[in-house]
Order: structure tokens, then C-alpha cells, then sequence
């Protein structure tokens, strides 16, 4: 079997070489890997601030500060596991149910082979037809969803598809355990007073970050695992979950949200739950001129892949 890893930052500069995830090969195969970096370079439902086609890009470019051993997890993830970066997924611009289209098709052929996907968004509307390509291989999947915003509404302008419709859309076309499903970190002003009631209507467990502020971490990482339990996970992401103080590169900032730091430990304190795939969604380079937010998307994308060694170690040692 291929061990496919990163290229050593000691023996080969970072500046140098293919911007790829961490530096790791890239191919076009899922023989012999057990998850595949994969970008979806699209912003076609961003409704404010574009641009989040560049993230990708942004991401990968950072991902080389990246090394080899995680200490919190205690785990060295490519003594575990084999990744690539598969490069993107074909977009079509400007052509939202053309992208979900191609998307959907070339994702579910991954997918089908047990490769577990992370995916570097791109605006969150392209988690839609990445649900679309795991039903098909898992069926229905539980949601753990880290955003300010539950991504609910009916239709933006009259039109189905964008940033703040996916997981309606989710939910219509029974993509989603909704009753093992949950969104985290939901914050701001909203449309209306009802705007909240709109997930919980569809069958989400909402918990927002002011009652996350009330009940502390520990208690929503016991929130969290008891409404998932042992069903199979898609994790999703959006970088405007952490405060725009520690991620300003994104579409739609929110204030009073989370640290960095608090959004990697809660990462790590789910990493028992059953997963099938992975995504961050919303980063914006041009709003980014520090790569802050790019490199704590990468960091978390780290912990995506640590998680999965983790598991991988695990059933090995049972």
C-alpha cells in the first residue's frame, strides 16, 4: 500500500514546490489513500462579499507552516494514514446548478471508494451538493454544523441556491438524520424574530453562542456527542463560527464569536464521532491581508486529518 505524505519542511524548503495541501502529492487516485484534500472553488451563492473562490488556494498556501507531529492529540497523523491533494472539483462561474451538477458527479465517484473527502471551500452553499454525493454512498448523515448563521432560509431573491439556503435544501431532499443533526455558534442580528425558530422547525438542535456562552464548552461538547451518538457524521465548518478578530477574511463576519484557540479544542474533544467527510467553507483571502484566517482554516484542517489517524490508530490497536 502507497503512504502518501508530505513532503519534509527539513530536507525540502517551504517556499518551494506545488502549492498543495501541507505540500502532500498531488494525484488524481484514491488507491491506496484513506482521505483526499479536495477544493471547491466557488462562490456563486455568496450574497455580500466575494471572492471565496480564492480560498482553496489561500489555504493550501499556508498549510505549508504546517508539521508533522499534533501534541494536543498525541499523534503524528502520517504514521496513521495516507492523503493527497486530488486538486479541485470542476465549477462552472457564475452557474450555480451547473457547479452543483459537476461537483455532486465527480465527488461521488471519491467517495464511493471509502476515501474520506476534506474539502476546501469556497461559500457554504457548495456543502449541498457535497451532502448530495455522501448520501449516496452512506445515506442520510447527521450534521455537526460550526457557523454564525443556520443557513436555512426558503430562498434569497426568489432563487433556491446560495450561501443561506443549503441545509433547507438539506433537509427537503433528506440528505440529513436531522434528528442527529446539530448547528453551533449561531449569533447577530437576523431577518426577523422568528428567524431562529426556522432550523429548530426543520428538526435542528440550535445552540447559540450566547447560551454557549451560559453553559460552557465542556457542556456543549456533551450536547453535541449525545445528539449525534453513533451515527455517521459530515462535519461543516464556516470560518465565520471564530470572532472576525481571529478571522476577518470571510463574507459575512459576525462579532462576539469564538477564539481560535476554543475552536480547535472543540475540534479535538469531538474526535470519537463517526465520520464520512469534512468542509470549510467561507474563507476570503481579500479580506484577509495577514492569512490569519487562511491559516486557522488550514489548522483545522489539520485537526480534520489528525482525527482521522486518530480513528484509523484506534481500530488498529482494538
Amino acid at each position: 500500500m502507497n503512504n502518501y505524505k508530505p513532503t519534509d519542511p527539513i530536507k525540502s524548503p517551504r517556499f518551494s514546490g506545488i502549492k498543495t495541501f501541507m505540500r502532500l502529492p498531488h494525484l488524481k487516485t484514491t488507491e491506496g489513500v484513506d482521505f483526499v484534500i479536495i477544493g471547491v472553488p466557488s462562490d456563486a451563492g455568496a450574497s455580500f462579499r466575494t471572492g471565496q473562490r480564492e480560498g482553496p488556494a489561500a489555504i493550501r498556501k499556508v498549510s505549508a507552516l504546517l508539521r508533522g507531529h499534533n501534541p494536543i492529540l498525541n499523534i503524528s497523523p502520517f504514521d496513521h494514514v495516507s492523503g493527497i491533494d486530488y486538486g479541485d472539483l470542476p465549477v462552472v462561474p457564475g452557474y450555480i446548478e451547473d457547479t452543483y451538477k459537476r461537483i455532486e458527479e465527480e465527488l461521488s465517484l471519491i467517495v464511493d471508494t471509502d476515501v474520506i473527502p476534506i474539502l476546501l471551500g469556497g461559500d457554504h452553499a457548495v456543502t449541498l451538493p457535497e451532502l448530495r454525493a455522501i448520501k449516496k454512498k452512506h445515506g442520510p448523515v447527521a450534521l455537526v454544523h460550526f457557523d454564525a448563521h443556520s443557513d436555512t432560509i426558503d430562498d434569497y431573491f426568489g432563487k433556491p441556491y446560495n450561501h443561506g439556503t443549503p441545509f433547507k435544501r438539506a433537509v427537503e431532499e433528506n440528505l440529513l438524520l436531522v434528528d442527529n443533526s446539530i448547528q453551533v455558534g449561531l449569533r447577530g442580528s437576523i431577518y426577523s424574530e422568528d428567524h431562529l425558530k426556522i432550523p429548530k422547525d426543520l428538526g435542528f438542535e440550535v445552540i447559540t453562542a450566547d447560551e454557549i456562552r451560559k453553559i460552557g464548552l465542556v457542556e456543549l461538547v456533551k450536547r453535541i456527542k449525545n445528539r449525534v451518538g453513533d451515527a455517521k457524521v459530515f462535519f461543516t465548518f464556516d470560518i465565520d463560527f471564530v470572532d472576525p478578530a481571529y478571522a476577518p477574511g470571510t463574507g459575512t463576519p459576525e462579532v462576539g464569536g469564538f477564539t481560535s484557540g476554543e475552536a480547535l479544542n472543540l475540534i479535538r474533544e469531538l474526535k470519537d464521532l463517526n465520520y464520512v467527510g469534512f468542509d470549510i467553507v467561507e474563507v476570503l483571502p481579500s479580506f484577509d491581508p495577514a492569512e490569519i484566517t487562511a491559516l486557522l482554516a488550514a489548522n483545522i484542517v489539520y485537526e480534520f486529518i489528525s482525527i482521522i489517524a486518530h480513528k484509523k490508530s484506534k481500530e488498529i490497536s482494538e
